[in-house]
């Protein structure tokens, strides 16, 4: 095999590899904010001593970490608009399979986050005053958040990954990007090895980043 990068200038990467990889930004960016949001809320309720509001929130959990992603992905883009008669589009349907998807994990990782909280602290909340609502977002969740924060970046990173499978429904994300700048220069394997390269560099980065907070992190405790 001989292989040829030759033709992948930096004007010609830019043209093919730019906007899909703004598009798997976005999608990495509005799946953490609304997954952290719906996940905080799904932890809580999975916390909660209503067993009602548990077993819904623990429902919904197991049900989404136990389905492939790809498959939810299908699920959102083909079967909402075949229930609803309204199409989504690949970018919508992007934004809430990932923030559907990545609050389950996110639920989890907040939960283990609330429960590694002394109880001590809760007791002094409540001695102050404080109801269950006030003791959550001064007391708790500030300190959940903290000790969590190197894992909820490290699961960013992974839904950064995953934001390539939505090539299954039509999405130009930074692989598609690849993968069409090798076929218009009939240079599919040298695309994909630039891909896989893209990838590891923009994750390793990330993984350093991830690391060091995680460094001052542990400095503070």
């Amino acid at each position: 095999m001989n292989l040829d990068f030759s033709p992948f200038t930096f004007q010609v990467l830019k043209n093919y590899i730019w906007d899909g990889f703004l598009f798997s930004v976005e999608v990495t960016f509005v799946a953490t904010v609304l997954g952290l949001v719906f996940g905080t809320v799904l932890a809580m309720m999975r916390l909660s001593s209503f067993k009602p509001i548990a077993a819904v929130a623990t429902f919904y959990i197991v049900v989404m970490r136990a389905i492939p992603l790809l498959m939810v992905i299908l699920w959102f883009f083909l079967l909402i608009p075949l229930l609803t008669g309204y199409p989504l589009g690949d970018r919508y349907s992007a934004y809430i399979t990932f923030t559907a998807f990545e609050a389950a994990y996110f639920a989890e990782i907040m939960r283990a986050g609330i429960k590694s909280i002394a109880p001590g602290q809760r007791f002094a909340a409540m001695a102050l005053g404080m109801n269950y609502w006030q003791k959550m977002h001064i007391v708790i969740l500030p300190q959940a958040f903290r000790n969590m924060l190197p894992v909820l970046l490290t699961q960013v990173i992974i839904l950064f990954q995953d934001t390539s499978l939505v090539y299954a429904i039509g999405a130009y994300d930074l692989l598609k990007g690849f993968e069409q700048m090798g076929k218009n220069y009939a240079r599919v394997e040298e695309s994909y090895i630039m891909a896989a390269v893209a990838y590891f560099i923009i994750c390793f980065l990330l993984s350093l980043c991830v690391r060091s907070l995680q460094k001052k992190l542990s400095i503070i405790r």
